[in-house]
């Protein structure tokens, strides 16, 4: 296999200033410590056993857990390496969005990377939930296992029946009876569902059809050993199996949870979704982001040693423009990307909404060229699974679906943009801008 990416890029190091202040982009030693260390433990243990990853798996049946798979997540937790996602101090490593940011892109170099640090969705997402809104006995029970990396969770939010990029069409039934809640539905692309060490879903529900638009839904967790609930299939992405995680379908035919397993309260999952999904895009961003440098590194590597009609693929004009736009592309998505996440850490998710929906419009497209271009490069081999390109491109197209559609953010960017700029009518006078 050929070499890999060794670093994410340059620091975006200094003062920006942007339309709501200045953003100091620059890393604290905090950060820049645990890059150093990150670095050097993808260069020691990631790339060289993202081969004997496969091959276990292959070899043990697609269904279990690679055995080496444990063996660097006991590595990297004693290295403090370690949920690095959690800005809660009591719980993770107490970083920033601003922070994180830079460790999550170096782990969008390997899909297996971020499950090594405990740092893997959707169980990301899924711990953030519990840390800020479960009670004490769901933490008890279900966030400190996942936070020691002990078991797994899924999310089961996205449905075949309806149009799931509006979460008010949710269908599921989550209806209470007694001292228990009764939920019927089916889900699917319910990732991580399929894996040996899944344990529980949070499941999201209609539990008050007569309520406010956005107050009809809860989120409720569901073990999956609960009867009633199945398992129907898992779904494969461009004909990755994405195993031993998966995309599972999920049957839930009258099963019967404790009330205690609401989350928050009733009518808060629309409230709890909008919270889980601003950092979740964040870090699906920053991955994409990473996953771009890999690519543009194999690229670079593969025109730097081919030849074709007599002098090297990358002394070739068309080439240099491959590498030069992606140059330009990743480090602009890069530059968008921590701006949200500086504006989520100054003025909260809420606020920040526009700047979230532009990653998650951008961060996908942007490496879905770039990866694009290096296949191009590879040829034959681009399209095989001798690299990773082919993999990575499966997983970029995927997150222009995942956690919304680009056309559902879109609209949302411009109704925002259209509101700033009558209010900024507003104040400069009917006149408009000069």
């Amino acid at each position: 296999m050929p070499p890999v990416a060794r670093d994410s890029g340059g620091q975006l190091a200094g003062f920006h200033r942007m339309g709501d202040g200045i953003v100091d982009f620059g890393w604290s030693p905090r950060v820049t410590a645990l890059r150093e260390q990150l670095l050097e433990f993808m260069e020691r243990v990631i790339y060289p056993n993202e081969s004997v990853y496969e091959e276990q798996l292959t070899d043990a049946g697609r269904w279990t857990v690679p055995p080496v798979m444990e063996e660097m997540k006991r590595e990297a937790r004693a290295a403090g390496l370690w949920n690095l996602f959690l800005p809660d101090a009591k719980w993770g490593a107490g970083l920033t969005n601003l922070e994180y940011a830079p460790l999550c892109e170096i782990m969008g170099h390997s899909l297996m990377a971020p499950e090594v640090f405990n740092c893997n969705a959707p169980d990301t997402g899924n711990m953030e939930v519990l840390a800020q809104y479960g009670s004490d006995t769901q933490k008890s029970r279900w966030l400190e296992p996942l936070l020691r990396g002990e078991i797994r969770s899924c999310f089961a939010m996205t449905e075949p029946a309806v149009a799931s990029s509006d979460a008010t069409n949710i269908a599921t039934r989550i209806d209470r009876d007694g001292d228990d809640y009764i939920v019927n539905g089916r889900k699917w692309w319910s990732s991580g569902a399929a894996d040996p060490r899944c344990r529980v879903a949070i499941v999201m529900g209609r539990s008050d059809a007569k309520a406010a638009r956005h107050e009809q839904q809860s989120m409720i967790l569901v073990p999956l050993d609960t009867p009633g609930v199945r398992i129907v299939r898992s779904l494969p992405v461009f004909g990755y199996d994405d195993a031993p995680h998966g995309h599972a379908e999920i049957l839930l035919d009258e099963v019967r949870v404790p009330a205690d397993h609401i989350i928050w309260a009733e009518g808060k999952g629309f409230a709890i979704a909008q919270g889980r999904l601003g950092p979740g895009r964040i870090h699906h961003c920053m991955r994409l982001i990473g996953m771009a440098e890999r690519a543009l590194t194999l690229l670079c590597e593969r025109v730097g040693e081919r030849r074709a009609f007599g002098r090297l693929l990358s002394e070739q004009g068309v080439i240099m423009q491959w590498i030069a736009d992606s140059r330009v592309e990743i480090d602009q998505a890069r530059l968008l990307t921590l701006t949200a996440a500086w504006k989520m850490d100054q003025v909260g998710n809420k606020a920040a909404r526009k700047e979230i929906a532009m990653i998650k419009v951008i961060a996908p497209q942007m490496a879905l060229r770039v990866i694009d271009r290096a296949i191009q490069a590879f040829g034959g081999m681009g399209v095989s699974d001798d690299v990773c390109l082919a993999r990575f491109y499966a997983s970029a197209r995927t997150l222009r679906l995942a956690d919304g559609p680009d056309e559902v953010h879109r609209e949302a960017i411009a109704k925002l943009e259209l509101k700033h700029q009558a209010d900024r009518k507003k104040i400069v006078g009917q006149g408009g801008a000069r």
